[in-house]
């Protein structure tokens, strides 16, 4: 498709927006842990904190996408990095769970709408596609770097650092927002036209099978745990995971850009994410167990970076790809709650027979936003 060329300097305010911008699905396991060891609040406290900053991203990403070009997405991408890293310098030194509620609805409203710029930006990129898998190689290289030494900050200097290293990374988005970020050209063809099916169908199959994921891969460590699988051989199978979420689906999916059906993709992604889902949460062989686990989170990058180029696409404004933030953020609020609601009261079996029901639900959109492209396609022809 069609669209901006842009540098070096732009693309690289683009990633750096992108790695802050989903610093909740990095970070969401060392960041509830702290809470709960480091400030004394209860796993409920600790996950009611978390999801205020996800619903706030959420409401953000569905207010500012619908409003995408008639904002100044340079200005409001910088401005809201600010405001989240000045709202988390704030919480690191704050204990009181009301204030800190707070903080966190400020600071996921701010990332969310500086978020929504970010990805609405890459979609009128020459190539949002290729851009889209670049972006999740340079998350899944964020992710080792903080995992690996956000841990051992909290153990040297205590729990405020979780907050002074997420007040410090927005502050870098902020400053490369700022400097380097340029606004996509106007676009005003097409600007106030709805939505169609097609897109609507995407939206909903990305949204769904995001869930999905959530639900199942938040019990994984403690699913492994429950088996009686050594606790280092699982925090192994979390580390190959990890590797593998950097190295294999983004390259791949860049790779594959032209040479798979992108509507195919979205239809076979849902099928695996619900094969492996079985597996994660039945297995009783160990290799078997982490051979699913390693490669589980793959699997919806890889179907997500085509997602992210049918909609940039499919609406060359590039609202629907600004509304990335929510389809991704809805799922990791409300996956964990539920799938912790299905494996406390069935077992997480049950967690396996629900990602079926989910999972069927998103090929189906899928294949009704499929089905609405051929008849677009040959209505125009």
């Amino acid at each position: 498709m069609s669209g901006q060329k842009y540098g070096i300097a732009g693309t690289t305010a683009l990633l750096i927006g992108h790695c802050a911008g989903m610093l909740d699905l990095v970070a969401l396991p060392i960041w509830v842990g702290a809470l709960v060891e480091r400030f004394g609040f209860s796993p409920q406290q600790a996950g009611a904190l978390a999801t205020l900053f996800l619903l706030g991203a959420v409401g953000a990403s569905i207010l500012a996408s619908h409003r995408f070009n008639q904002l100044n997405q340079k200005f409001v991408a910088a401005g809201g990095f600010a405001i989240a890293a000045i709202g988390f310098l704030i919480a690191s030194v704050q204990n009181a769970f009301p204030i800190l509620a707070g903080l966190h609805l400020v600071a996921g409203v701010s990332a969310g709408m500086a978020l929504s710029m970010v990805h609405g930006t890459m979609a009128q990129t020459a190539n949002p596609h290729r851009l889209f898998a670049a972006a999740g190689m340079a998350l899944g290289l964020f992710a080792i770097v903080l995992l690996t030494a956000v841990p051992q900050l909290l153990i040297a200097r205590g729990g405020p650092v979780l907050f002074q290293v997420f007040g410090g990374i927005m502050a870098i988005a902020a400053i490369a927002s700022a400097t380097l970020f340029r606004n996509p050209s106007s676009i005003s063809v097409h600007e106030k036209k709805p939505f169609n099916r097609v897109i609507w169908f995407t939206i909903l199959g990305i949204s769904i099978m995001t869930f999905n994921q959530a639900m199942v891969f938040s019990f994984v460590e403690v699913i492994g745990k429950a088996r009686g699988f050594e606790p280092a051989h699982v925090l192994g199978a979390l580390i190959a995971l990890g590797l593998v979420n950097f190295l294999v689906p983004a390259p791949l999916a860049s790779f594959l850009q032209n040479r798979v059906s992108g509507p195919l993709v979205t239809q076979i992604g849902p099928a695996l994410q619900v094969v492996l889902a079985i597996i994660v949460t039945s297995a009783t062989a160990f290799p078997i167990w982490a051979a699913a686990a390693a490669v589980f989170v793959a699997v919806q990058i890889f179907t997500h970076t085509f997602v992210f180029g049918l909609l940039s696409k499919y609406d060359p404004t590039g609202r629907a790809a600004a509304a990335t933030p929510a389809m991704v953020m809805f799922g990791a609020a409300l996956g964990p709650i539920i799938g912790g609601a299905l494996g406390e009261n069935l077992g997480f079996s049950a967690l396996g027979l629900a990602a079926i029901l989910v999972g069927a639900t998103s090929i189906g959109c899928f294949t009704l936003a499929r089905s609405a492209g051929a008849s677009l396609k040959a209505t125009t022809a």
